[in-house]
């Protein structure tokens, strides 16, 4: 007991770290009790910071600030109409065509697996691809009911998606107008000392601007490579994978082989084992290794000095906690922990802290 008073003394013992955990145990509660409540508001605010790089920009060279942030909102608003209006119909009739090619997908490759007994004899036997095709036929049946209620709850979900499409630019709009009104506000509900809090958050917010900065650039290359290639050998739905490609770069490691999946799958039952399955892998391993060792090093850089142990932990530590978005914000998320280890009173630190004898009272 004594140790752990110890421990507890040395490493909370500063007034600075307590407000500092206590800071983040409340932010991380507001999302984890109240993210699906706030979804909208959230959404708002990540977009808000985003875009709010670009307002700055605009005011380095004498724009104002309300013309930037009219500006740089209506660019948003011109990529959204964009987006809803071309993109989005287009993923929704690809998907719409994947998942009715499936059922022939599925008839073929029944058949391959049941030619494999006569073909491998001493390594599958037929009661072994009996149990493999049982359990498709369960998981293709789980998949058809799941695709049922989603299109049963989808008259609520369009609702939803509208009300959010109504209300997130607006929250985006009022929070680049009101940035420092609404900053001087809640700055005043924080405790006046607070400097290790503010040295964490310009360090976090250093490196994540960067990071979104480089990512951002990172995804539309490698969304427009990778179309690019897809529609040269005329690889189908090559809107829908090249974009899963593009959006692969946000998870590392793991993204990319996960996307690897489809891409085969649908390589192979488009055109078989022949040199177009073989030429598609070949160009997607390059487009692959392009980015891990040329494009995501130039424009990342040192942004994101985590060992890939750190961000495969992160990943499955924050997506267990917020599913999606957790896998989403996994690295920005590891990008804080290790803005607050480094920002982390030593022990050392702790005792010459105690050791050096305070200042004269009255000084001011």
């Amino acid at each position: 007991m004594h140790l752990i008073a110890e421990w507890f003394k040395r490493h909370f013992g500063n007034q600075q770290v307590v407000i500092l955990v206590g800071l983040l145990l409340f932010f991380f509660g507001v999302v984890y009790f109240f993210g699906q409540m706030l979804l909208p508001f959230f959404a708002g605010l990540v977009i808000a910071y985003l875009l709010d790089g670009m307002v700055k920009m605009m005011t380095k060279y004498g724009i104002p600030r309300l013309l930037a942030v009219i500006l740089v909102f209506l660019g948003f608003m011109l990529i959204m109409f964009f987006s809803f209006f071309w993109l989005v119909p287009m993923l929704i009739k690809q998907v719409t065509q994947l998942v009715q090619q499936l059922p022939s997908m599925i008839s073929e490759a029944q058949m391959h697996l049941l030619q494999l007994p006569e073909r491998y004899p001493h390594l599958v036997s037929q009661e072994q691809i009996q149990e493999v095709i049982s359990a498709l036929r369960t998981e293709v049946a789980q998949l058809g009911q799941q695709i049922l209620s989603i299109s049963v709850a989808s008259v609520v979900g369009l609702i939803t998606i509208l009300v959010y499409l109504i209300i997130v630019p607006l929250l985006v709009f009022f929070f680049l107008k009101d940035k420092e009104m609404l900053l001087a506000w809640f700055t005043r509900f924080l405790p006046r000392e607070r400097s290790l809090a503010v040295q964490v958050w310009e360090d976090v917010n250093r490196q994540i601007s960067n990071y979104i900065r480089g990512k951002t650039w990172e995804i539309i290359i490698v969304w427009g490579a990778t179309f690019a290639v897809f529609s040269f050998f005329g690889l189908q739905y090559s809107v829908l994978l090249s974009l899963a490609v593009g959006l692969s770069v946000l998870i590392p490691y793991i993204g990319a082989a996960v996307v690897t999946v489809p891409i085969a799958l649908v390589a192979y039952f488009q055109w078989g084992f022949g040199s177009e399955f073989v030429w598609i892998l070949v160009a997607y391993a390059i487009i692959q290794a392009l980015d891990g060792n040329v494009l995501a090093p130039l424009l990342l850089g040192e942004v994101v000095n985590i060992h890939p142990v750190g961000i495969v932990a992160a990943i499955f530590v924050f997506g267990g906690l917020w599913g999606f978005w957790g896998v989403f914000f996994a690295i920005p998320l590891a990008t804080l922990v290790q803005a607050v280890i480094r920002a982390w009173p030593r022990a050392e630190d702790v005792k010459k802290q105690a050791i050096e004898p305070p200042g004269d009272p009255g000084q001011v």
